[in-house]
């Protein structure tokens, strides 16, 4: 737990006590290993980990840490063994002491996208929902972020963060395994809030749009990237089973559904400034990720489709602000 002890001194100091003693009570039932039969497995890769004096740290242009020398002769093989024991891998790219991490995801490439039209994340405080390992927070960390906090229920995307963290040490980078409905009601804390991959698994989207303003300050910023179809104002796809695979996709909307979703919640200033369609090699499988991943989910004869018929994947980027 002594990972987490910088952010509930952060809590504490903002007078957030009550918050702070639900997460670590959370954070500790999460973890335990009775709840997760991989946990002790992971523990044991956890503690096995070396020691390293970082000669560099780069988190502004790429996720890469440290250099083979930093090891200090701990064998390069054994550390990739250790770190596939966290697989799979889905979010990334890191290099860590020059072993290339090739996760599922090109993630860099969404942050790419998204980065030119967010405020600038220097000295804000920044809610990741669904955050996965912390790919992403640690590119906002990069940004200048003051204090990123990560939350994805999928406790092994929690162990791949600590596994990171274990070398970076930063003060300003948490990933703890809750979902946001077990986020404080009105809590009014981050000045920028990510949801990014999320909305579509939510049984009501509306209420996903309210939990996430409720997080945000006045004024503040929501960064929202959901899957979105081609259509006017009041379409949205409800897949009548899967989508590319997935059990839990349930809404699917277009750009404007999307907007007016949005509105309808009180956001301001709402606006589409991207939309991408999801290529084999952003989304695929590696070494790091051996299960399935998009070229499994389209159709083999026609790539516009996924393997049950529906559009295939584009995704959204929306820029909204908290009233």
């Amino acid at each position: 737990m002594s990972l987490y002890q910088p952010l509930f001194k952060y809590l504490d100091d903002m007078g957030l006590n009550a918050w702070c003693a639900q997460l670590q009570q959370q954070i500790d039932d999460q973890l335990s290993s009775t709840r997760h039969g991989k946990m002790p497995m992971w523990q044991e890769a956890m503690d096995a980990l070396p020691t390293a004096t970082l000669s560099n740290l780069e988190l502004r242009t790429e996720v890469a840490i440290g250099t083979q020398a930093d090891l200090n002769g701990f064998s390069p093989e054994k550390l990739t063994e250790l770190v596939k024991t966290f697989h799979p891998w889905r979010k990334g790219p890191y290099r860590l002491f020059d072993i290339e991490l090739d996760t599922e995801w090109r993630s860099d490439w969404k942050w790419d996208r998204v980065l030119p039209h967010i405020q600038s994340l220097h000295g804000r405080r920044v809610l990741d929902v669904g955050g996965g390992n912390g790919y992403h927070g640690w590119r906002m960390v990069g940004e200048g972020a003051e204090l990123v906090i990560g939350i994805d229920p999928t406790v092994v995307f929690t162990m791949q963060y600590q596994l990171i963290q274990h070398f970076i040490q930063s003060n300003k980078h948490f990933v703890v395994p809750i979902g946001i409905e077990h986020m404080p009601d009105n809590l009014a804390l981050f000045d920028t809030v990510f949801s990014m991959g999320v909305l579509y698994h939510r049984r009501s989207p509306l209420k996903h749009l309210m939990e996430l303003r409720n997080c945000l300050r006045p004024k503040g910023e929501l960064v929202l990237e959901t899957l979105i179809i081609d259509g006017e104002l009041g379409m949205t796809l409800m897949p009548e089973g899967r989508y590319a695979k997935m059990r839990n996709v349930w809404f699917i909307p277009s750009a404007e559904t999307m907007m007016l979703w949005l509105r309808k919640c009180g956001f301001k200033n709402v606006r589409c400034v991207d939309e991408n369609v999801t290529s084999v090699e952003e989304q695929r499988r590696t070494d790091w990720m051996t299960f399935e991943s998009l070229s499994d989910f389209l159709d083999p004869d026609d790539q516009t489709k996924t393997i049950e018929g529906y559009p295939a994947p584009i995704r959204g980027v929306f820029i909204a602000n908290a009233p």
